[in-house]
């Protein structure tokens, strides 16, 4: 049981990662031109490339997880993603969050555990 809650915590981590990169890439992308240097700047967008990176490894560890392990675990774990995201909004972006979503993250948390359980 400890092995899934690991590797689908983990896979969370890489899923948040990734979204954190995806913000970043498409702030730097300017309005869509059809030019050579729209398609050139976003060929060498490397927070794209990042995100992109990230996001396939969480789907293939995501993969895996589901061949091995019961979907009525691991799926409600997946839920830390939004606890991630919450943190990155919070300590990357300085984006202020509200204390009713961190009496959501409370609630996921305790959500969480009684599934595990």
């Amino acid at each position: 049981m400890l092995k899934v809650i690991i590797l689908t915590i983990f896979q969370c981590l890489l899923l948040a990662s990734g979204q954190v990169c995806f913000k970043f890439a498409v702030e730097k992308i300017t309005k869509f031109q059809f030019s050579w240097v729209w398609f050139a700047n976003l060929l060498t967008n490397w927070w794209l490339l990042a995100s992109g990176i990230l996001l396939i490894t969480a789907t293939v560890l995501w993969g895996f997880i589901l061949k091995h392990f019961p979907f009525s675990v691991a799926y409600p774990v997946t839920a830390f993603a939004y606890i991630f995201g919450l943190l990155a909004a919070v300590f990357i972006f300085q984006e202020s969050v509200p204390v009713t979503r961190w009496i959501g993250v409370c609630v996921i948390i305790i959500g969480v555990y009684l599934v595990v359980k």
